[in-house]
């Protein structure tokens, strides 16, 4: 199995709790020329971007540690650009959320960083 059929096995896992949690799915890997999002969909009222990382095991950190500032801007850029070519109001709340899966434990971080763009968060 190569890394891509692997990171699609681990993120139709995290869409499988997530769904059981109340999430919404909307879209599955959202690709823009800004960077990809694993997971789209609502929760809470919320529009939520989600990032899923997956370790065999903690020795060498634990997959949530693994989504740096970079990653983090990235996301947040492709998010820009998802809610421009869907028409998203202005006023719909947004989350960033991160689910973690090292061995068989699934960890849901919601809310895990702020919006940033560039490395730098939003001075709003």
């Amino acid at each position: 199995m190569n890394q891509r059929q692997k990171g699609k096995e681990y993120e139709e896992q995290a869409a499988g709790y997530l769904a059981e949690r109340g999430f919404v799915l909307l879209e599955r890997n959202f690709r823009s020329r800004q960077g990809e999002v694993d997971l789209i969909g609502l929760h809470e009222n919320c529009l939520v971007f989600v990032e899923v990382k997956y370790r065999k095991e903690s020795r060498a950190g634990l997959p949530e540690e693994a989504v740096g500032s970079l990653k983090q801007s990235r996301i947040c850029q492709a998010s820009d650009y998802y809610r421009l070519i869907h028409q998203v109001d202005g006023g719909c709340q947004i989350r960033y959320d991160v689910v973690a899966i090292c061995g068989d434990e699934i960890h849901w971080h919601q809310n895990a960083f702020p919006y940033c763009y560039r490395g730098r968060p939003c001075s709003w």
